[in-house]
């Protein structure tokens, strides 16, 4: 058969923004004839992620992944983004590293015959991280360093800093993506000083008022509750898989210093495949023994977003913000919302970013599982999404 006639079609453009859906469409095969689609994306570190299924033209020649179902390989079904949401690293334990939001992560998209695996077409997407206009400006002011985002048009804008996780490493994708959505974003590196990091936010001309907003995952979720608890001037706060005590490294603030949960050695598990579960190694911060580590969350006047994954391996991250959550309800406070995703993993991430299923975990020194299903992990990550930016909506833009 002619393969000129055979076109990979990527809708509504091949340049969209990363938390986008796009169409992945071929025309031009022959009626009912099977057709594997692959996908691949090479991370700034040089890992390799793939993702491929297995689809049968209709009779006009088309495969339509918005309609027709995967018959196998890395997901089966109808699945819109499955090319994009089951991309797994060749090198196991790898969490897709974006160090430079400026240049877009390139997914390419490959139809090959499923009779002789010949590449019959292909099209690359380039998932951007700024829309046009954006702003990306790096600071480095007295011992605040990071990185600000700052959206087009007329200001001001609500403004939020961003905190990511442990590993000594700024990541900008979800900052750059909030930003698109009219909020100025602070990604913050060094999390020592976030008080004068707040008051660099409140401070410029682009942000708006009264109160900024933050949002948190992992470890430290445990500094924006600290963060809410001391300093004035937040007004929303989104803890993601979160802990309501201090963890790891003692937490220091004027002359309080809130000392590390000690964890439980023999609560750690070895999974089958041979990685570390620490899952259960926190121990009860309520317990009397513990209560020196919890975060005085009950001083806090801002809104709270917990976002929990029931599958969260790293810790319990659902019993941690129950919780936060009761003590908010026991100093009289109904300022709070717990959402919680069954099934879902860790490392809740911006739309159609890769699920992680285990990584290399800095305080414990090895790599660790991280819990959830990609599927049911994928569709958190879309939902938790909508609620963050309703949320600071909500909370920011009064």
């Amino acid at each position: 058969m002619a393969y000129s006639q055979i076109r990979l079609k990527i809708l509504p453009s091949v340049r969209c923004l990363f938390d986008k859906m796009v169409q992945v469409k071929v025309e031009g095969l022959a009626p009912h004839k099977q057709v594997q689609l692959r996908s691949k994306l090479v991370d700034d570190r040089g890992v390799i992620f793939k993702a491929s299924a297995l689809y049968k033209a209709d009779e006009t020649g088309q495969v339509d992944v918005y309609r027709a179902p995967s018959l196998g390989g890395s997901y089966t079904g109808v699945e819109p983004m499955g090319l994009f949401w089951a991309l797994a690293p060749e090198t196991p334990h790898s969490k897709l590293l974006k160090k430079n939001v400026l240049s877009p992560t390139l997914v390419e998209i490959e139809a090959l015959s499923g009779e002789t695996g010949e590449v019959l077409a292909s099209e690359t997407n380039e998932r951007q991280y700024m829309t046009e206009g954006m702003k990306r400006i790096p600071v480095q002011e007295g011992r605040i360093r990071g990185v600000l985002f700052v959206p087009p048009g007329k200001g001001p804008f609500p403004g939020v800093v961003d905190l990511y996780t442990f590993g000594g490493r700024l990541t900008e994708p979800r900052a750059s993506l909030l930003a698109n959505k009219g909020f100025v974003v602070l990604a913050l590196l060094d999390l020592e000083y976030f008080e004068e990091a707040v008051s660099y936010l409140r401070r410029q001309p682009e942000v708006k008022g009264p109160g900024i907003g933050i949002i948190a995952i992992s470890h430290s979720g445990g500094l924006a509750l600290s963060m809410s608890s001391f300093l004035s001037g937040i007004s929303a706060t989104v803890c993601i898989n979160g802990c309501n005590a201090n963890t790891v490294i003692p937490l220091h603030y004027k002359d309080i210093v809130i000392p590390p949960l000690p964890p439980v050695m023999k609560n750690i598990k070895i999974t089958e495949s041979g990685l570390v579960d620490i899952r259960d190694a926190l121990p009860d911060p309520s317990l009397e023994k513990n209560r020196a580590s919890l975060i005085p969350i009950e001083r806090a006047s801002c809104q709270f977003l917990f976002a929990v994954s029931e599958d969260d391996h790293n810790w319990n991250s659902v019993f941690f913000a129950k919780q936060a959550a009761a003590t908010l309800r026991n100093h009289g406070k109904e300022s709070f919302k717990v959402v919680t995703y069954p099934k879902a993993g860790h490392f809740l991430e911006v739309p159609h970013m890769p699920y992680c299923s285990s990584g290399f975990h800095g305080a414990v020194g090895s790599d660790v599982v991280f819990g959830g299903e990609p599927k049911a992990h994928s569709e958190a990550q879309l939902d938790l999404w909508e609620k963050v930016q309703e949320f600071f909506k909500s909370h920011l833009d009064n």
